[in-house]
Parts: C-alpha cells; structure tokens; sequence
C-alpha cells in the first residue's frame, strides 16, 4: 500500500520586524543603570588611605567624612594592618572634594571629647562618629595620610595669629589650655615641644582675631594657673583667673603700664613667666654674684630667697653651704647671691661717676660700713632673706678685691646678738654661789622665825596687862564726853548765863558808842560839863 505525496507547504510571505513593547521595560532600566553609572563616575572624587589606632566608631559604607559639617566623603572599607599596630580606612572623596589630598591636608575621628578645650563631639552621640577634615594648602598632594587621635586646636580657616612662648616647662598647661587677657579668654595653646637641648619648652599659642592686635614686643606672658598668693605688710592677697583656670591652666598676657608697644609679627617669641609679678617687672641688666661668709645657723634660708636694700630686693640666694677653715678651725657658712646693681640705678636720682670702676664703688660703700645681714622675713613661717646696709658702728673691713666672686663683708644680726648676751648673762648667773645663799638664807629665815615668835608672846602678854586699863580709860573719856555735852547743851545754865553775859557786853558797847559821839562834838564838856548842868 502506498502513501499518497505529501502537499507542499505554503509559504507566507515574512511582515517588516517590529519589536514588542515589552522590551522597552528592560532596554528604560539599563539606560537608566547607565546614566547613573556614568554620573557616579562622573562625581567620583579620588579614593585615600586614612590610618588610626583603633577603629572604634567607624563603620564602612555609612561613616561620613565631614568639613564644616558638609559631606565630602564616606569610608568605604575599613581593615586591620599587616603589623596590627593600626588600621587602614579606605575613603571614597566626592568630585568637588579632590583639594583634600593635599600633602598637609589632617583627618580625625569626631567623637564625644572632654579636655582642657571644654567638652565637644555631643552631637555624635545621636548620629555617630564622623571623620573631620581640614583642608591643607601644599601643592603636593598623597594618597595616604595619618590621622589624628585628638581634634587640632586652630585650623587653618581660624581668623588670628600665631605666637611662640619659651618655659622651662609646661606646668598644668596643656594643648587647649586658655589664654586671657583682662580675664577674657582670647585664644588657646595649639601645641608645645620639648626643646632640643633639653633646657626648656616652646609652646605654640593662637590669639583670635581681633584680639591679636594686642599683643605687641613688648608684651608679657605669664602661667595664670591656680593661685598666686601675697602675703606682705598690707595683708593677705590673692589673684587668680578663672575656676576653668585654677583647674586646668591657663596663660595670661598684658603690656606693662598698660602701653602696647607696636603689634608683633606672626610667630614673634616671648618669655613665658612663672607669675605676674615676675612678668611685669623691669629687666634686671648685668648681675654680679657674690659671696658672704655667716658664722651663724642659716635655718629658715633657701635658694631663691630674696636680697634687699633697706626694702628693696636687687637679687636672690643662689646657693648655700658649709666649709671648714682650717687655719681658724671652724666652721663657715658660705652663702653666694646674685644681685643686679641696676636696680639700684634705675631709682637713684644721679648716675654714677665714670671715674671710678665698679671695684672702687664697692670698697668705698664697705669702707662706710655697708654689710650683708641675715634677718627674718616671716615669723609665722621663719623664713629668712640677706639684708644688706650700712653698720656705722661695725668693725673695720676691707674688701678684697682680688677674689672672685667678691666677698661682702657680713654682721650678726640683733637676734643673735641677743642670744649671745642672753648666754654671757647665764654664764654670769652659773658664777653666782647659790648654795651658800641659800644657806645663808635659811639661816635668816630661822632667826626671823624666831623674832616672830618673840613678838607674839609680847604682843599676847600686852593684851593681858595693858587691856584691862585701857577698858577704863575709854570708860573715862566716855563720861568726860557725856559732861562736856550736858555743858554746851542749848538749855544748860553755862549757856544761859553766857547769852546774859553777852547781851550786858552788847548794851554796853552800844553805851559807850553814844559817849564817844558825844565827845566828838563836846570835847569841852570834859572841863566845862553839860550845858544843862550848869543852867540847873
């Protein structure tokens, strides 16, 4: 059985392709996929290598990089060092950040912070930690920088300048201390270093502006730090600048009589003082060191302690000791000082005469008796100071003036001299015999016993013979007063007779009156009588 042929096919003729629209979903989605790539290429700035100790409070793909709180990057990776010492931050900068790979550019991890500066970073605590960056100025730039562990002080859009202070340490001072001026506080340390030879330290301090115009070359600098006590004639006195101050440290600055000399140049160096006092004083000049030779205890004198003319200081102890003479055998307590004649100079009201040297006005003022005394400063702490004036009255001396240093002459001070006499007056008293006064005394005191016992027998033997007649005496005069007092009564016959008496002496005057009248202006009747005689 055969099969039949099979048709041919039929053949239709192919319409123009079109495609369908459901391809225009994906074909939108990867234009779109391209677009973005090529702007997030497009904005993508370099990539850097920041490096920390520790990576705590970052965390890739979300910790930002921030300047002046604007994003300007994000870490993309984070990974430990090959030596564990530290870890390695890859950071993704953004396009219009490309300036922060200059080679002086500074990164930091911005966390919660409390220092000398006050306390920052609060705001981390809600959003988390963030790199901070401050844009550096070199032309060179690098892919890898070493990051901060502590927030820079001054960054370089800071308005103000720069100064250097020299110390010869740091004291409570630290990066971020404060500095005042007249209690307002006007910038802050930015950092310090040790010297290179080891003598001292420079710290860098940053003056905002406009403050900064006040300092000038001839402003003084001075530790602020916790107080600065006086305790002189006129009492107790105490400066300071600030609680802030008194706890942490601070720096203060201001020009002498308050007159600024012309505005200091960025970086110009001062001297940074222990305090104000020694800050604002005038420079000393040239020194001279000497040397004084007490013979007496040196308690209660230290380095440092002051030497004065008459109350004013022009200089210090620099050192004590003790040696042995061996000619004298004894010892000596030596006592070198440092004094500044300028000071001196600069109050007296004529200058010196050029003629002579230095040399010959020190032997003229010891030819006058000028001699260095130890007195006391404070008898509440019994600190003593070297003194020095004139003794008119002190032995001869002659300085030598061969010695270096020069030896100035010395006298015992008023206490020592009433010490000495005090033990001249015990050796005086050690010499007197007590013991045969004391004999002697008891001896007396016998006798006197004896007289006193004398004296009572009598005295008892008169109070038995003498009292009994003295009773009647009083008796006596008792009726002896009781009579006179009945006489002189007002209604006794004594009185009335004598009142009697004085009235006849009274008619009788008055009688004797009229007759010398009479015969005043009759003195012919003692011849011839009364006219009326004779007519009778």
């Amino acid at each position: 059985m055969t099969t039949p042929p099979l048709a041919a096919p039929a053949v239709a003729k192919r319409r123009n392709w079109l495609p369908s629209l459901i391809w225009l979903i994906p074909i939108v989605a990867a234009l779109v996929g391209v677009t973005l790539v090529v702007k997030l290429l497009m904005e993508r700035g370099p990539e850097i290598v920041l490096t920390f100790r520790t990576a705590e409070g970052l965390e890739a793909g979300k910790t930002a990089v921030k300047y002046k709180d604007v994003q300007i990057g994000t870490v993309q990776n984070i990974r430990l060092a090959h030596d564990r010492s530290h870890v390695r931050v890859l950071v993704q900068l953004k396009k219009e950040a490309s300036g922060f790979t200059a080679k002086d550019t500074h990164f930091w991890v911005v966390r919660p912070r409390l220092d000398t500066s006050g306390i920052s970073g609060l705001g981390t605590l809600l959003s988390g930690a963030y790199i901070g960056a401050d844009a550096g100025t070199s032309e060179d730039s690098s892919g890898e920088f070493t990051g901060l562990e502590t927030p820079p002080i001054v960054t370089r859009d800071a308005s103000g300048r720069q100064f250097l202070l020299r110390a010869r340490d740091v004291g409570s001072l630290d990066i971020g201390s404060p500095v005042y001026f007249r209690r307002i506080k006007v910038g802050q340390i930015a950092a310090f270093e040790l010297d290179g030879d080891g003598r001292g330290v420079t710290l860098r301090v940053f003056i905002n502006a406009p403050y900064d115009k006040f300092v000038g070359v001839n402003t003084r600098f001075w530790h602020a730090s916790g107080f600065d006590v006086e305790l002189g004639a006129g009492g107790l006195k105490v400066r300071t600048q600030s609680l802030a101050t008194v706890l942490l440290g601070g720096i203060a600055f201001q020009s002498p009589d308050d007159v600024s000399g012309p505005v200091a140049q960025e970086n110009t160096a001062f001297t940074l003082s222990n305090d104000e006092t020694s800050a604002m004083k005038e420079p000393d000049g040239p020194s001279q060191t000497m040397l004084l030779y007490f013979n007496q205890s040196l308690r209660g004198l230290s380095p440092g302690a002051p030497v004065d003319f008459r109350g004013v200081v022009i200089g210090e102890v620099k050192s004590i000791g003790v040696e042995f003479d061996r000619d004298e055998r004894e010892f000596k307590m030596p006592v070198v000082i440092q004094i500044y004649p300028d000071r001196l100079r600069r109050r007296a009201t004529t200058q010196p005469d050029p003629r002579f040297t230095q040399l010959d006005r020190w032997q003229f003022l010891v030819g006058k008796g000028l001699r260095a005394q130890l007195r006391t400063g404070n008898l509440l702490t019994g600190q003593v100071y070297v003194a020095i004036d004139f003794f008119p009255d002190a032995p001869p001396a002659k300085l030598d003036t061969t010695r270096n240093p020069l030896e100035l002459p010395t006298a015992p001070n008023s206490l020592d001299e009433l010490q000495s006499q005090i033990t001249e007056i015990a050796r005086k008293l050690n010499k007197v015999p007590f013991d045969e006064i004391s004999g002697d005394l008891r001896k007396s005191i016998a006798s006197l016993n004896r007289t006193l016992v004398s004296s009572e027998q009598l005295i008892k033997g008169l109070n038995d013979n003498v009292s009994p007649e003295m009773a009647a005496a009083v008796k006596d005069v008792r009726r002896t007063l009781s009579t006179a007092e009945k006489t002189i009564a007002d209604d006794s016959p004594l009185q009335q007779d004598l009142r009697q008496t004085l009235q006849e002496v009274t008619r009788a005057a008055g009688s004797l009156r009229v007759l010398t009248d009479y015969l005043e202006r009759h003195p012919e009747s003692l011849l011839r009588g009364k006219p009326e005689d004779k007519q009778k």
